[in-house]
């Protein structure tokens, strides 16, 4: 099926990217660790990071692909190039104002984001340096947004999912750069990374650019106006990048929060880099090929084809999500200690990595059927149903963060905790409400098929996360932290060798999935 081959290539393309991004901040936590200058640089990198997931990663296609495509369709390729002109002059505009404020009143700003950090001014002030240094990234993501979404729209998926991959091979250079220097965990390092944001930023968008132009969709900057296909823009693509990027303006929330405790930041930056593979791999690349699918098929009136697609996207990230979900739940430390504790990365920092990891992994098929279920409203040009939902679970990621940190410091337990499981509570309210929303409308139905294979699923992973932790409790002297990284790894990757075995056998025998027909559906053409 086409439809799994656009999935293998945006996932594929995010896989890649998603384990540079590891070898990235492996690089990150031996020289860097926890400490303060690991957390200013997190904090300023968050807020490019979580434009470049609302804008890269689907949430602004929300808007701009359906009526991209509608004009693509009915008017003509000059037409939409048009409105491709329009919209990205109106963005770039809007965005240079936006940066300009950010960078005069970057002081007030980190007081906002992270307020917990007033109280160190060495971590206040380098955060506010990193941050205006990392700023302008934004710009350089909001051409590539539109530019990603142009080539979705064509169904020219290669080069968007592969824009993420640049920011990783550059941050990787500079890294390398400030250890060969001897930099160590010092500002200046800090600084280094933040430069390497800014310069990942503008080749992105040279790489793009040169793409679309090859696709014959070449942009040129013109003075912004408040065309009528640029008010539609702006009505459907606000509340549509709230709603799809709910995930990380959570993340962002719990930021907030935990600046309130030394090296939480840090701690849940670790964490969510691992549960954002899966996340990435499958969510995104479904969300990402999914909305122009049912855009085009809901525009032909093939609404048999809508509910199709829906259904296998929904088996297809289920079948993937849950098991991930498992065990990232069931071994989190190992998984940690391998990738991170090396250098300035503790023991403590692993323990405390693994906790946050737990919590979110239950919440891991959640943010996957948000992203499944957002093109549903996204294709019918109604981005405001899934933002009042993305504003029901704001307002519970807010409540339940500030309740639990507090009470679990009270406790005695460790309070980044509470925002993790907050976040993974806020995620299933959204999953939730977009599903029956889908269902009372008459939007979703789940057919047979599905309904047969998700139980089954999930007795699959369930036998796998027994398997792997009565395995891990076996291999537990080869995890020590004094039996060296090569025992380590190999003992993990014998414990990621045998749940993929085991899930899959099960899968296959009680026919919760057939693989075969699954690999033939991805080598298709058809």
């Amino acid at each position: 099926m086409k439809l799994y081959r656009a999935f293998a290539t945006v996932g594929g393309l995010t896989m890649v990217s998603r384990f540079l991004g590891f070898a990235r901040d492996i690089m990150i936590a031996a020289v860097l660790g926890t400490g303060i200058v690991a957390e200013a640089f997190f904090a300023a990198f968050r807020l490019p990071n979580l434009f470049r997931r609302l804008f890269g990663e689907g949430a602004f296609n929300a808007a701009f692909v359906p009526l991209f495509s509608k004009r693509l369709e009915r008017e003509g390729a000059a037409a939409a190039r048009q409105f491709a002109e329009q919209s990205l002059s109106a963005l770039i505009f809007a965005v240079l104002i936006l940066t300009a404020l950010a960078e005069i009143f970057m002081p007030a700003f980190i007081h906002l984001i992270t307020p917990g950090f007033a109280d160190n001014p060495e971590k206040f002030d380098l955060t506010v340096l990193l941050t205006r240094i990392t700023f302008p990234y934004l710009l350089c993501m909001s051409a590539v947004a539109l530019l990603s979404g142009l080539l979705n729209a064509l169904h020219k998926f290669t080069a968007a999912a592969a824009a993420p991959i640049i920011l990783n091979v550059v941050l990787i250079t500079f890294m390398a750069a400030a250890a060969w220097w001897g930099l160590g965990n010092s500002p200046v390092a800090g600084v280094v990374l933040a430069w390497g944001v800014a310069a990942a930023g503008g080749l992105q968008l040279l790489v793009l650019a040169v793409s679309a132009h090859s696709h014959g969709m070449g942009l040129s900057l013109r003075w912004p106006q408040m065309t009528p296909g640029v008010r539609r823009l702006v009505r459907l693509g606000i509340p549509g990048i709230i709603a799809g990027g709910i995930t990380q303006i959570n993340i962002m929330i719990g930021t907030m929060i935990a600046s309130l405790q030394d090296g939480a930041i840090a701690i849940l930056y670790f964490a969510d880099r691992i549960y954002q593979l899966p996340l990435g791999v499958i969510g995104i690349a479904i969300g990402v090929v999914l909305l122009p699918d049912v855009a085009r098929q809901l525009g032909a009136g093939n609404h048999d084809a809508v509910a199709e697609s829906q259904n296998r996207s929904l088996e297809f990230s289920l079948l993937l999500t849950l098991p991930a979900a498992v065990a990232l739940f069931v071994v989190p430390e190992p998984i940690i200690r391998v990738l991170f504790e090396r250098g300035a990365f503790t023991f403590e920092d692993t323990r405390a990595v693994s906790a946050a990891l737990a919590a979110y992994a239950v919440g891991l098929p959640a943010f996957v059927l948000i992203k499944v279920f957002s093109p549903a409203y996204f294709a019918r040009e109604d981005t405001k149903t899934p933002m009042i939902f993305a504003g029901i679970s704001v307002a519970v990621n807010v409540v339940g963060s500030l309740a639990l940190f507090f009470w679990f410091r009270q406790q005695g337990i460790m309070p980044h905790i509470g925002i993790a499981i907050a976040t993974t509570v806020a995620g299933w309210v959204n999953a939730f409400l977009l599903w029956i929303t889908l269902v009372r409308r008459g939007h979703f139905s789940a057919d047979a098929r599905l309904r047969r294979c998700l139980p089954l699923t999930a007795l699959s992973s369930l036998e796998m996360g027994v398997t792997l932790w009565l395995v891990a409790g076996l291999l537990i002297d080869y995890f020590a932290p004094g039996s060296g990284f090569i025992s380590q790894l190999l003992a993990l990757s014998g414990l990621v060798g045998l749940g993929l075995a085991v899930f899959a056998t099960t899968a296959q025998l009680t026919g919760a999935a057939n693989l075969p027909a699954l690999v033939r559906g991805f080598a298709s053409r058809g």
